[in-house]
This record gives C-alpha cells, sequence and structure tokens, in this order.
C-alpha cells in the first residue's frame, strides 16, 4: 500500500525507439513509425499478466528543435490507441525533451529524468502506484537497464535494437538479467517473468 492506502501494482518499462518501433532516427511522424515485429503482442502478454505498461524514452529531439512537444504528444495518442487495439493499454508515457549539450534555450540542461537517470521511472511509480520492487523493464540501451537499476527496479531486461538479433550481455555485472532479440522472444520465456511473479509485494 502507499500513504493514501492504494495497492501498489508492478508495471512492465518500455523503452520505445527500438523496442517498440524501430529506430530510424528521432520519428516523430506516423509514417515514420513502423512497429517492430512482435513488440504488440509482447506487450499484450505482459497486461495480460498483470503488469501495468509505461513507456519512458528520452526524446532530445524535442530539445534539438527537431520537433515539437505537440508533435510528439500527436503520435504518442495515435501510438497508444494503436496499443489499446491490440489488447494491451498504456497506463503511462513519460519522456525527457532534454539534452546537456545539443539542446536549445531551457531544453539544454542537465536533469533527472534523462535516462540513465531515473527520474521518468521514479516519476511513474509516484502518479501510477507503482512497485518498482517488483517491476521490469525492457530496454535496448544500457542506459535503459541503468536508469531502472537507478530506480530499484530487478528484472532489468537487454533487448535488440529492432528485435535484428540478440545482443551480447553487458559487461558491467548484473546489469541485465537475460537478452533477448525482442520483447515478443523475452515474453515468451516464463522462466524469465518468474522473478517477476515471485517479487514480494511493498504491501508485504
Amino acid at each position: 500500500m502507499n500513504a493514501t492506502g492504494r495497492a501498489l501494482r508492478r508495471a512492465a518499462f518500455l523503452d520505445r525507439d527500438g523496442v517498440i518501433n524501430i529506430d530510424r532516427g528521432y520519428v516523430f511522424r506516423r509514417e515514420d513509425f513502423q512497429f517492430v515485429a512482435g513488440a504488440l503482442e509482447g506487450a499484450r502478454r505482459l497486461h495480460e499478466l498483470g503488469f501495468l505498461l509505461v513507456v519512458a524514452s528520452n526524446q532530445s529531439g524535442i530539445g534539438r528543435g527537431l520537433y515539437t512537444e505537440d508533435n510528439f504528444q500527436a503520435l504518442t495518442t495515435w501510438m497508444g490507441n494503436e496499443f489499446l487495439t491490440a489488447g494491451a493499454p498504456l497506463a503511462g508515457v513519460y519522456f525527457c525533451p532534454h539534452h546537456p549539450t545539443e539542446g536549445l534555450g531551457e531544453y539544454r540542461r542537465s536533469c533527472k529524468c534523462r535516462k540513465p537517470a531515473p527520474g521518468m521511472l521514479l516519476a511513474a511509480a509516484h502518479d501510477l502506484g507503482i512497485d518498482l520492487g517488483s517491476s521490469a523493464m525492457f530496454g535496448d540501451k544500457v542506459s535503459d537497464l541503468e536508469a531502472a537499476r537507478a530506480a530499484g527496479v530487478p528484472l532489468r531486461v537487454l533487448l535488440g535494437t529492432d528485435a535484428r538479433e540478440t545482443p551480447a550481455l553487458p559487461l558491467a555485472e548484473d546489469l541485465a538479467v537475460a537478452a533477448y532479440r525482442g520483447l515478443l522472444d523475452a515474453t515468451a520465456d516464463a522462466a524469465i517473468l518468474a522473478p517477476a511473479h515471485a517479487a514480494r509485494s511493498v504491501a508485504g
């Protein structure tokens, strides 16, 4: 339970570019957005297992002036509808528009939300009543895993960018618990999800 008496829930945090959609670099237009093969199906499996689906994405293209927050939100609304139609409703989408050196104006700053910092995950936990200690992170970059570790998310899974191939596990000890080609492969492995199933909730 949290301070309001609401039962905490586990979440599956998903990076966007390279995990949900093909990473073509600064994707903000619908015509450039292509779902990674199996991403929606994998997300539906996670939803059926009781995970809240939360997207956490660095979007420095906003800070670099390549597109606007309105552009991003319009694409996100469309994407969310696609998830809903696929039986995998998104509980939240969090993004960081900043960059410490390439951002323009107010967007040029070091922040607590840009991965590998854990700010987006911590904000989602606060907003959505998430038990980070029984949650999971699925990302295709080391920075995704580092953000999850900093937030106290124990199940950290490295995926191949665009599900092209299974990546090598990072050299940093215990940064990732496993690596898979894509989200569909990861969610097909009951063993990898077992630690999250058995994780003790904050409520005890």
